[in-house]
């Protein structure tokens, strides 16, 4: 049996979770043995998904939970939510 592992984290960057970031999110989830998805007040999204993540609609100030199951949960959650924390590698 493996935990769920969950964090929450703030997005930073100032385009929010915009196109080439999501993709961006969505690439990042397919190194890892887990199965991850982001969660944003009600809605439940599969972070593999670039159109998933787009629908959010999350914006800079935004409070998104990063969930993951699996063999590799701990490392995807930290993995992802230093690539949010760092604004998705933009300048601002």
């Amino acid at each position: 049996m493996t935990d769920v592992i969950r964090r929450t984290v703030t997005i930073r960057n100032k385009l929010g979770l915009h196109a080439r970031a999501a993709t961006k999110l969505a690439k990042l989830t397919h190194e890892f043995d887990a199965q991850v998805s982001i969660v944003q007040g009600e809605q439940h999204v599969d972070a593999s998904s670039v159109m998933c993540l787009l629908l959010l609609a999350s914006g800079q100030g935004r409070e998104i939970d990063i969930v993951a199951e699996g063999k590799d949960a701990s490392q995807a959650v930290d993995a992802i939510a230093n690539l949010i924390e760092s604004r998705f590698d933009e300048e601002q």
